[in-house]
């Protein structure tokens, strides 16, 4: 059984130093020594995570029950707290300082290992009815009063979800490469020159193994199942294939600026199709049971009974995974309406049959991934769609194959282009009719094409109070985009596009404070930090060079578009995306 100790010397390794080789490194020594029944627990905890993204339980722990916790685990007073609270600004260091200095040692202290905190922790959203908040509480003071200076900072910002030590899903996956087929691959890292050391003749050996780990990953969304996978080695890793009622994730379209690029990038002819303003849906049937998950991974098979409906009368077949969009439209006119209109179904848990009556959806189908235990992801997608168009009746307003064609004309793909744009819809989408369908890639198989000037999709990293009638909102938002390990990097704020009061689609200052006040983890005067879970839509008028900002970009004259509850902060967008907008700008 580990000891936390030893993982709290990882996450002092990590924050020690900005170079993302060598928190790989330090990651991938340290996965060398883990017992294959240990990394269950320990591979979240690395991401500073207790649960997976696909997991319904959330620890949403607030930062006053955790001021409570350090209260009772270390004598000091509720105001003592608050003061080193207002003094570091971060909970974190408030544990480690206020423990150091405790002025109560209880006799019953134990070394924590990893199971215990993430048992501790993981019951914490089990935790319900009379009396819950102090069993919260206990739960969380308990490994507080056994906790070590150091491992008490890596607790809390483990319960509020703010590790702050710079590894992301990339040096994750890499971390993995470098541990385990480190013989293989013909590799060591010089910790000097900070510097990857291969074995050219190795060199395709090792990318081979990187894509079989990302390849894992993207099948499974579980970096837990992937370690042990990789710990049994390359045939265990290679045997990876697609579960039913198990979401994959789902390919993306690259940015191109028109027809011919869009040619250029997928070949002639290809399949174009609508660019719906929709919400990702990948559906998933076993027998009589189907299943629907967002893009993000999210069960939402509750929220949606009609395409339940939908899917058992129209689409043939036992067992299956198709990808579509679905779109809301207006009962009256049978318009199309853009995705903030219908996205408060997302999250709905009541009055469900009535808000579907009130916004309904149709599903917009396009590919077929899987059909009676059969992968078809390797398919070529022309292979793909001509099972669809077999297994699918179509039913307009409930369920239809996306509308689109296949062509080698600029001419022909332009019409359709502007049809597009007419009915309503954001674009097109243009596919490479021999490529297979690959998880969670933006890899030039599929491109989109948008008339306006890329929007980005952002997360909200923190928050100002207003003053005078706006006074009880918050309404001046920090924003951030991801870099290549996944860590935030801030790119301005943003305050515009915000209603004050409810209309149809709109975002409210209302509705922003109750989606971020419970993510408050820091707060100074009327600033306040939150924890990165919500992810906006934003347009502006350039992109620009700053130095204010960790991204080196500014927005100039942002305004917010829309909320994105369909995406989670590894959906933002990043900071590659931004540089190639800023280059085609210039242009």
């Amino acid at each position: 059984m580990m000891m936390y100790s030893k993982l709290v010397s990882l996450y002092e390794d990590m924050q020690s130093t900005p170079k993302r080789l060598l928190k790989t490194y330090y990651l991938s020594e340290f996965l060398k020594k883990v017992e294959i029944e240990d990394l269950d627990n320990l591979i979240n905890l690395i991401r500073g995570k207790v649960f997976s993204e696909q997991d319904k339980e959330k620890l949403g722990v607030s930062s006053k029950l955790i001021v409570k916790a350090i209260s009772i685990s270390t004598g000091m007073s509720l105001r003592e707290v608050e003061d080193e609270w207002r003094r570091t600004g971060d909970l974190g260091l408030v544990a480690e300082n206020l423990v150091g200095k405790k002025k109560q040692v209880t006799l019953f202290s134990t070394k924590l290992s990893v199971k215990k905190v993430f048992d501790n922790l993981r019951r914490l959203p089990l935790v319900e009815g009379l009396g819950s908040v102090e069993k919260k509480l206990n739960l969380i003071a308990e490994l507080l009063t056994s906790a070590k200076p150091l491992e008490a900072k890596y607790i809390v910002r483990t319960v509020l979800e703010e590790m702050r030590v710079g590894v992301g899903d990339g040096s994750i996956r890499d971390a993995f490469v470098w541990a385990w087929f480190d013989k293989e691959i013909g590799l060591t890292y010089d910790k000097e020159a900070n510097n990857i050391v291969f074995d050219e003749d190795k060199r395709d050996v090792y990318n081979e193994y990187v894509a079989l780990v990302e390849r894992a990953y993207n099948m499974l969304n579980e970096f837990r199942e992937v370690a042990k996978l990789c710990k049994q080695g390359k045939k265990a890793l290679g045997r990876v294939g697609i579960k039913i009622n198990k979401p994959l994730k789902v390919m993306l379209a690259q940015k191109v600026e028109g027809i011919d690029e869009g040619f250029k990038k997928v070949g002639r002819p290809a399949r174009i199709e609508y660019k719906y303003d929709g919400f990702r849906m990948q559906i998933h049937k076993v027998g009589d049971k189907v299943t629907l998950f967002t893009r993000r991974l999210e069960n939402v098979t509750t929220q949606f009974p009609e395409i339940i409906d939908y899917v058992k009368k129209n689409v043939s077949g036992k067992e299956f995974i198709i990808d579509g969009e679905a779109v809301g439209f207006d009962k009256k006119t049978g318009e199309y309406m853009p995705f903030q209109k219908i996205s408060q179904r997302i999250r709905r848990k009541y009055d469900i049959k009535k808000l579907s009556e009130k916004l309904p959806v149709e599903l917009n189908v396009f590919d077929i991934l899987y059909y009676q235990g059969k992968s078809l992801i390797e398919e070529p997608l022309e292979n793909r769609l001509e099972k669809l168009r077999k297994i699918l009746k179509e039913t307009p307003k409930k369920i239809i194959l996306a509308k689109g064609i296949i062509t080698e004309d600029d001419k022909t793909a332009e019409k359709f282009y502007k049809d597009s744009l007419n009915a309503g819809e954001e674009g097109v989408i243009m596919k490479r009719l021999d490529g297979p369908y690959k998880p969670g890639n933006r890899v030039g198989g599929w491109v989109k094409i948008k008339p306006v000037m890329e929007s980005l999709d952002v997360v909200v990293t923190g928050a100002e109070w207003g003053e005078g009638k706006r006074s009880s909102w918050l309404t001046s938002f920090k924003i951030g985009i991801i870099d290549e390990a996944g860590e935030l990097l801030e790119i301005g704020k943003v305050g515009t596009g915000i209603k004050e009061l409810e209309s149809e689609g709109a975002v409210t200052f209302e509705r922003m404070t109750e989606l971020l006040k419970p993510l408050i983890i820091e707060e100074h005067g009327k600033e306040v930090i939150v924890r990165a879970e919500v992810v906006i839509e934003v347009n502006y008028e350039e992109i620009q060079k700053s130095t204010n900002y960790s991204s080196g970009f500014a927005l100039r004259f942002p305004r917010v578009a829309r909320l994105r509850e369909d995406r989670g902060v590894d959906d933002a967008s990043t900071i590659f995306m931004v540089e190639e907008f800023f280059k085609k700008q210039k242009r």
